[in-house]
């Protein structure tokens, strides 16, 4: 039976990801199922033939039945549901990295649409979408009642149509409206470059390219850096990152672990449980790794987090995980659609479920809110003015041209650290971190 196992938070809007393997064909269990489930769907049958017959409008047979199955999903929990066949054609097409909408991930809580991460790049993070904020009306139709596919179904829309969403926002007295124009989504799951010494990995979506994207981006950027004895050390940033293949969390996990469990899945009977174990060999040949999390960060994410911490392989750092610990399976079923059924947790390697919990970042690092540049003042941006810059000042005569390179290289540097700290303080303050475990391994070695 053929298997795709995935992990995310919620619906992305295009179609859904979750912590998810694809199953077979569902199948006729066997009989013998006890005299009262025959009579419950008895009832079941009475009452959908006294609906068609009865019912003020006509209905379509085949509405009723999806509403029933989606209905006997959605009661189990929020990530269990029916997909019709064009969300399920839409799931397929996200994992593979392209899909039309928003290019946000929802999820459902208490009633409410909640934004689980906006991902890179795409109209609902250039619209200023944030982690944790509430989606209450969609063109000024209420999303309360709904359930997580209508509401999504409500802002589909053709590409380059216009919709707008109200947002609630925690710190923001009152509800606004935010504009956002659809768009194709084209997902690059991975890119990596350096911050000087460091190697920064930014992995937006864990689809089938995120691993490829991260040893061909490793390879080209160490050799850029003249080789890995050249770099101090590795940033996974994981944050807003909802998730998605959990062959893919296995993989990137991996990639820095030698030996040991990665995740365990456990499901009602014990002999369900799956173990997956890392290989030898690690791309940072032992280099210090930080990895970067936050409240967006869910499933998959959380998956490579917890397995870098539980065997401190990495630093976690930033804000408390979403905390999504359980694993779906899609189930094809006949006319092209599917349906979602939790069947099992994960595990981290220590044993413990994230489930609800998330996973708690070994230094927290809060994301100061950006002050808006007319608040920053009249002299912001505006050139200082030295000793050097006045006509006729005397030249350094105590420095070689080299020196003074040297120290000029240094001044760049810096000068590109502040405005990283000003521009993103989490990653600004996981590259220092990256810095001063380089320097404390070389002086371990001494």
């Amino acid at each position: 039976m053929k298997k795709m196992l995935m992990a995310a938070a919620g619906g992305i809007l295009a179609g859904t990801v979750l912590t998810t393997q694809i199953a077979g064909p569902l199948i006729a269990q066997d009989a013998g199922r006890s005299a009262s489930v025959y009579q419950q769907l008895d009832l079941f049958g009475d009452v959908f033939e006294r609906i068609r017959a009865n019912y003020v409008e006509k209905v379509a047979p085949e509405e009723l039945i999806e509403a029933a199955i989606n209905g006997m999903l959605i009661s189990l929990d929020p990530h269990s549901n029916y997909l019709p066949p064009e969300d399920a054609a839409d799931m397929r097409r996200q994992t593979r990295g392209a899909f039309g909408g928003l290019g946000i991930e929802v999820t459902q809580e208490e009633g409410f649409i909640k934004v689980v991460s906006p991902m890179d790049g795409t109209p609902a993070d250039d619209a200023g979408m944030l982690s944790g904020d509430f989606i209450t009306h969609v063109d000024g139709e209420s999303l309360l009642g709904l359930t997580l596919d209508e509401a999504v179904g409500l802002m589909r829309g053709p590409v380059g149509s216009e919709i707008v969403i109200t947002v609630v926002r925690e710190g923001v007295d009152e509800p606004f409206d935010v504009s956002i124009i659809r768009d194709t989504i084209k997902l690059t799951a991975a890119t990596v470059r350096a911050i000087g010494n460091t190697v920064l990995i930014r992995v937006t979506t864990f689809n089938d390219q995120t691993f490829p994207n991260i040893s061909d981006g490793f390879d080209t950027v160490t050799e850029e850096l003249g080789g890995l004895e050249n770099v101090e050390g590795v940033v996974l940033d994981l944050r807003n990152n909802p998730g998605g293949l959990l062959t893919q969390a296995i993989a990137v996990s991996d990639a820095f672990l030698r030996e040991g469990e990665i995740v365990s899945t456990r499901g009602r009977n014990p002999e369900d449980t799956e173990r997956f174990n890392a290989e030898p060999g690690d791309i940072a040949a032992g280099k210090p790794v930080v990895v970067l999390i936050n409240g967006g960060s869910a499933s998959a994410s959380e998956i490579v987090a917890g397995a870098l911490q539980d065997h401190r392989r990495a630093v976690v750092v930033g804000t408390k995980s979403f905390g999504k610990g359980s694993v779906q399976t899609v189930m094809p079923l006949r006319g092209d659609g599917a349906m979602r059924l939790t069947t099992a947790r994960y595990y981290t390697p220590s044993g413990r479920s994230i489930q609800a919990l998330g996973v708690s970042p070994d230094i927290v690092v809060e994301q100061p809110a950006r002050v808006p540049e007319e608040e920053e003042g009249e002299d912001k941006g505006r050139p200082v003015r030295t000793e050097a810059d006045l006509r006729g000042s005397l030249d350094n005569d105590s420095l070689t041209e080299d020196q003074i390179k040297l120290i000029e290289e240094e001044r760049a540097a810096a000068e590109e650290a502040a405005e990283l700290r000003d521009k993103d303080f989490q990653l600004s303050y996981a590259v220092d971190l990256i810095k001063g475990l380089s320097t404390i391994g070389m002086m371990d070695q001494q």
